[in-house]
């Protein structure tokens, strides 16, 4: 149990911190620095010349590592919460507008075909390291991306080439006509970073701890599986105010009670993932503010399809059946959910509210079973340890099973931990059931559809290891349709989990919303569900 600290005491702790970091180097295989040159001056149509960011320290306690992936060309997971702070995109979805601020662009057109888009970048923008921002290095970051073929990079398909056309702008052929505005400003895939500087240094110097982008924090310390400290870069083209925070640390905080804990006693600004309780108790608590948003977010429970009961699609549907919905909404989200309909959330374009819906039903999650022979057994399901609801939800599932002979080792897991045991060499070591969310590189559709069940090999995200060809085929064909007749993509996309539906290899259990408890003298925060859990701290400030 934390005590709560008075106020007096939380600005010496807060100072003390903050003379602890002001003096964290690069020493031990913990800790990290960028060693770019810091030479020259502010040159972004916002600058605020003579001015420094005197805000002091944001916190954000999040509850589970921080950093899985350090490339900016790899990144696809709990990172996009700080790479966001670090690295910048051509474009930024806002959500209250639903329109796209321009951030490295300053302006851009695309041809009448929709098949030539080009970009008007700003001028004298620094990475970094140093280097500034380039029509070039804009190309050489996202052929990288692609190149690589990780994380999101599926976002650029239809790119056919990217030419510089000068120094300060960059031009992009299509194969056929998609909305690049809604590609470049993607959560992840999408970073323009200085590619010459990684290169350079190689991976192994990235995953240290390290950054190449233009954004407004840069790598201070990292300590792998702990915290994360970014510090203000001071040539940032935006410029600095006294109000900027100098400084935002993640931290890594599995436990929801003590999440809710250090909230209450001031010792941090933000959190998430506390359970529909906890955020009804800190409801109108003096100092405190909650929040309740949209998501572009669903929690999915993966089954393995190649390891028995499970590669029996009975077997799968039966489990589908078993699910309590109703209870898992109101009990456990507390109404900060909605049972999903089909595979994708709702609000997003292709979502369709007339696909078939599993309900709670054991008896006919008994027959289904008997039907697929089995009777008896034993089960695990991995969850990620201090998120309370994907425990509950597990606890519930133990539960229901049994009343159908099934019994369920539930195992709570770190990230790192889930991950390496669902891509373990041996397949009979992997779990059966594995809860997950799932949100998308961008918003559409083929992201949500292809992450989570689109034949892969290597396997990277569909951790039920599921692969149908004419699923493929459907969400391929809606892909490069839906530029040029989005109603005959929607069409295919729901073709597609008309054939997930059949096939249950994962169920999409509920659309989340998001709950966010923060401080109420902490101010600039919206929640963009765009870019899932990120705080964009240069907005933020402390008043």
């Amino acid at each position: 149990m934390m005590k709560k600290r008075s106020r007096n005491t939380l600005l010496l702790l807060m100072l003390s911190v903050m003379l602890v970091l002001s003096a964290c180097g690069s020493k031990g295989n913990t800790t990290a620095a960028n060693t770019g040159s810091n030479t020259g001056s502010n040159t972004g149509s916002n600058t605020s010349s003579g001015n420094a960011p005197k805000g002091g320290i944001a916190v954000y306690s999040v509850n589970s590592d921080v950093m899985t992936f350090w490339d900016p060309s790899d990144s696809f997971s709990n990172e996009i919460i700080a790479m966001h702070n670090m690295y910048e995109t051509l474009l930024r979805y806002n959500a209250q507008t639903k329109t796209f601020d321009k951030v490295l662009a300053e302006d851009y057109s695309k041809s009448a075909d929709g098949l030539t888009w080009t970009f008007k970048l700003r001028k004298g923008i620094k990475f970094h390291t140093g280097a500034e921002l380039s029509a070039d290095l804009v190309k050489k970051s996202i052929e990288r991306t692609i190149k690589r073929g990780k994380g999101a990079s599926y976002i650029w398909e239809s790119v056919k080439e990217i030419n510089v056309v000068d120094q300060y702008t960059v031009e992009f052929k299509l194969k056929y006509a998609e909305a690049l505005d809604n590609v470049v400003s993607a959560g992840y895939s999408a970073f323009i970073f200085d590619a010459d500087a990684l290169d350079k240094n190689g991976e192994d110097w990235i995953n240290e701890g390290h950054d190449v982008g233009s954004g407004p924090y840069t790598v201070q310390k990292w300590t792998k599986g702990s915290d994360l400290v970014l510090t203000s870069y001071p040539e940032y083209w935006k410029g600095w105010t006294p109000k900027n925070f100098e400084k935002v640390v993640f931290k890594t905080t599995p436990e929801a009670n003590t999440r809710q804990q250090q909230l209450e006693a001031g010792e941090v600004d933000i959190t998430n993932q506390l359970t529909p309780e906890m955020l009804k108790s800190l409801d109108g608590k003096p100092g405190v503010q909650v929040l309740k948003t949209e998501a572009f977010q669903n929690l999915t429970l993966q089954m393995n399809t190649l390891k028995a009961p499970f590669n029996n699609p009975k077997a799968r549907q039966a489990l589908a059946y078993a699910l309590n919905y109703d209870s898992i909404v109101k009990d456990i989200m507390g109404g900060m959910a909605e049972q999903s309909t089909g595979y994708l959330p709702k609000g997003l374009w292709g979502q369709d509210s007339s696909l078939f819906k599993y309900s709670y039903n054991p008896d006919k999650a008994k027959e289904l079973l008997k039907e697929a022979g089995v009777s008896g057994g034993k089960l695990s399901i991995t969850y990620l340890s201090g998120d309370e609801a994907e425990r509950q939800v597990a606890e519930l599932l133990k539960v229901e099973l049994a009343k159908v002979g099934l019994d369920l080792e539930i195992k709570g897991m770190t990230w790192d931990a889930q991950w390496d045991l669902a891509k373990s060499p041996d397949a009979s070591q992997r779990q059966d059931l594995f809860l997950l969310y799932y949100w998308s590189g961008y918003s559409d559709p083929y992201g949500y559809l292809s992450i989570a069940y689109k034949t892969e090999n290597p396997i990277v995200y569909n951790l039920g290891y599921y692969s149908n060809p004419k699923f493929d085929s459907l969400i391929d064909q809606a892909r490069k349709s839906a530029g040029s007749n989005r109603d005959g993509a929607t069409a295919l996309y729901k073709q597609a989990q008309e054939i997930l539906i059949n096939d249950a290899p994962g169920i999409s259990i509920f659309d989340l919303k998001y709950g966010y408890a923060l401080r109420d003298n902490f101010k600039g925060f919206s929640s963009n569900p765009y870019y899932a859990n990120v705080v964009f701290f240069y907005d933020t400030y402390r008043e």
